[in-house]
């Protein structure tokens, strides 16, 4: 399997600034709902281009970033970088106050198994937040010139979500289960808040369907999608007077026991 989204590939260039400016406000908003974070050990898995880790290094925690690919973090950042595989190596030793993952367990085939290792991790009372997209709803279009327009890119999207990231790896249901799964593991106090917000064309939501449509473009061809469907996609996320439902977003988060 490869990442389906390779940060490192031109036509990915300012995804990571595009997903910061989209959901960092969700993000540093459940984490600040754990109280202060000052002194706390926390470890940031897949930092991508630190945005979070800067943030919790800027409330006073003990952070660790954690990536596969480093070069998108700042250099001489306030915490401690880790070059770390995921898939394939053990976690940083010792126990986590605070663990967080964003947009990362839904590309892994490995996310069951992550995710228990991420639990087993966790200091007494500590908090893990685990956040990714479900893309499995439709109607996705909230305002488009015309019915076509909407027909192209739901047809899009069905064969982004139903063919292309699948073959990769990706589950787009993933987020939808990880509250049961923190709580069959034993975690407690879980909660998950699933948020949503309207995209115009034009906005960082909009950037990243491009960015998605470019990277993944022979793909979505050998899925059926004609280039004419996609071109027209492409164009449309430009008009601000078109509007699409966001992706929708679990962050779900859980507590070890004490």
């Amino acid at each position: 399997m490869s990442y389906a989204f390779d940060n490192d590939d031109p036509a990915s260039a300012g995804r990571l600034n595009v997903l910061s400016a989209m959901l960092d406000g969700l993000t540093t908003r459940r984490l600040s709902g754990l109280g202060p974070l000052a002194g706390r050990r926390c470890l940031e898995i897949g930092a991508g281009g630190g945005s979070v880790a800067g943030w919790l290094a800027g409330q006073g925690a003990e952070v660790t970033a954690t990536d596969i690919n480093l070069r998108h973090l700042p250099p001489d950042p306030p915490y401690r970088v880790l070059r770390h595989d995921l898939t394939r190596e053990p976690l940083p030793p010792g126990e986590w106050d605070v663990i967080h993952s964003r947009l990362l367990l839904m590309h892994l085939p490995q996310r069951h198994e992550i995710l228990e290792a991420l639990i087993g991790a966790l200091a007494p009372a500590g908090a893990l937040l685990i956040e990714d997209f479900e893309t499995t709803y439709g109607k996705g279009v909230m305002r488009a010139p015309s019915e076509t327009d909407v027909a192209a890119y739901e047809e899009y999207h069905a064969a982004l979500v139903g063919k292309v990231l699948p073959a990769l790896g990706n589950d787009p249901t993933w987020a939808s289960r990880v509250h049961a799964t923190m709580i069959d593991a034993g975690l407690t106090g879980v909660d998950t808040e699933v948020h949503a917000r309207s995209w115009p064309g034009g906005s960082p939501g909009a950037a990243l369907i491009v960015a998605n449509i470019v990277q993944q473009r022979p793909a979505l061809l050998d899925a059926g999608v004609s280039e004419a469907v996609l071109d027209r996609v492409v164009e449309l996320m430009a008009d601000p007077g078109v509007v699409l439902r966001g992706h929708v977003v679990y962050s779900t988060l859980g507590r070890a026991g004490s």
